[in-house]
């Protein structure tokens, strides 16, 4: 059968009450945060992918297509989240076809929280769900476990708390779209710029009944610049106290190969 092999569990209980410590669970980086207006509904992401405390990617993409109104956020492990939209997003045209309407948003957080329950949390895929249906706009969270939330604004990733900070001395009742798309990308800033695993750009898409947009690099707070002085030196700047040229005919004359001795054994040579 395919998917995660847990024949090891009662091994590793074993060791653990042994003493052997358990494998610590790895942080990800990454601020999406997601808020309804009057007419729909803004998700928002950074493009930063760590790789530990490496950047692997500037500009990565973290905003998925599941169906035309339909978009999610994803934050966790970088191919857990895109194959697990990818996957969802197939069932639920799928099932879209075989009913003969429009996919709601709540079918696909049912199946993503399903999904993810399956594999307890070992799918590293914390989502923001969006989108717009004949029955409203929705907007849910979807964690790793399976457990879900549905509220008018929401944050996830190690930078929610700045996020939210935002959203919670910001947000109101009634917005315009503009206003939510401006709310939601000064959510994102505040991620990118007080958690080191956010970083780079903006991404925004705005959710409505009659489209979808996709705004990439909405916001682009951290280019790079121009810098201010030159570091190239002209020639005679620092001053030669001596010099000394050795030509290539000369090199036998300081390192002789036949004086050095191999490091090591010596290799064995079939005769």
């Amino acid at each position: 059968m395919p998917g995660f092999d847990f024949s090891n569990y009662n091994r590793n209980a074993a060791l653990h009450a042994r003493g052997v410590p358990l494998p610590k669970a790895t942080s990800t980086g990454t601020t999406i945060v997601g808020c309804i207006f009057d007419g729909g509904v803004v998700i928002a992401a950074d493009t930063r992918a760590t790789s530990g405390p490496i950047v692997a990617d500037k500009n990565c993409e973290k905003l998925h297509y599941i169906a035309p109104q339909i978009w999610c956020a994803g934050a966790g492990t970088a191919a857990d989240t895109e194959f697990t939209t990818s996957l969802i997003s197939s069932q639920l045209e799928l099932h879209s076809l075989s009913t003969d309407r429009k996919p709601r948003v709540v079918t696909c957080m049912t199946m993503l929280k399903q999904h993810l329950f399956r594999y307890q949390g070992h799918i590293g895929a914390y989502l923001v769900v969006a989108g717009v249906d004949p029955t409203g706009t929705h907007l849910f969270t979807v964690h790793a476990h399976g457990s879900t939330d549905k509220l008018p604004y929401v944050t996830m990733g190690s930078g929610s708390l700045a996020a939210m900070s935002v959203f919670e001395t910001q947000w109101k009742g009634s917005l315009t779209e503009q206003d939510a798309v401006n709310l939601c990308s000064e959510a994102i800033q505040a991620g990118i710029f007080n958690d080191l695993g956010s970083g780079s750009n903006v991404d925004v898409a705005i959710i409505t009944k009659d489209k979808t947009t996709l705004k990439r690099n909405h916001i682009k707070p951290n280019e790079r610049s121009k810098k201010l002085k030159s570091y190239a030196f002209e020639r005679g700047t620092t001053a030669v106290l001596k010099e000394k040229i050795i030509t290539k005919k000369e090199l036998g004359r300081f390192v002789d190969i036949e004086e050095v001795e191999p490091e090591g054994e010596k290799m064995d040579v079939d005769t």
